[in-house]
């Protein structure tokens, strides 16, 4: 039986394309997905954004917001990056259509990759509810499943390898 596909957050994995320059590494993921195909991506990269880059944030809304032009995503500087990631939500989707993934793991909180919390836009921490960018397009576009380094579940990989 062929391994299973895994796309993964690449700061997740340890590389170092978050806006700070730096990785959000989890010990440990990849023993945990020993015997999957992991498959790195980082949305805002994919779009064109450069590592280190000002940290940006959603205004007026989530990313369901943002993809239907109600929303936008701006940097430290007030500085418009929407087109970057939305092309970068685009590149991931053509991931998962080309790589039929078991599942998607992403960086929670992140203005492209949160699932369900994602900060608010006033750069302060606080959090709102709502998907990122990448997650909305996503949720539109595939039946995939999805999750956070906080809550996923190794056990889907072996019932889907069952």
């Amino acid at each position: 039986m062929a391994e299973p596909v895994v796309l993964v957050s690449a700061c997740l994995l340890g590389i170092p394309c978050r806006y700070d320059g730096g990785s959000k590494l989890v010990s440990g993921i990849r023993a945990q997905l020993a015997g999957c195909r992991i498959v790195p991506f980082c949305p805002e990269v994919l779009g064109g954004l450069e590592t280190p880059r000002p940290a940006a944030e959603i205004t007026g809304g989530d990313g369901a917001a943002v993809l239907d032009g109600a929303a936008s995503v701006r940097n430290r500087a007030g500085l418009d990056v929407t087109g970057e990631f939305i092309r970068g939500a685009e590149a991931v989707l053509d991931l998962v259509r080309a790589n039929q993934p078991a599942s998607v793991i992403l960086k929670a909180k992140s203005p492209s990759c949160g699932v369900g919390r994602i900060y608010d836009g006033s750069f302060t921490g606080r959090l709102r509810d709502g998907d990122g960018v990448t997650v909305a397009l996503l949720r539109r576009s595939t039946a995939i499943r999805f999750y956070t380094e906080e809550d996923f579940p190794i056990q889907d990989l072996d019932e889907k390898n069952a």
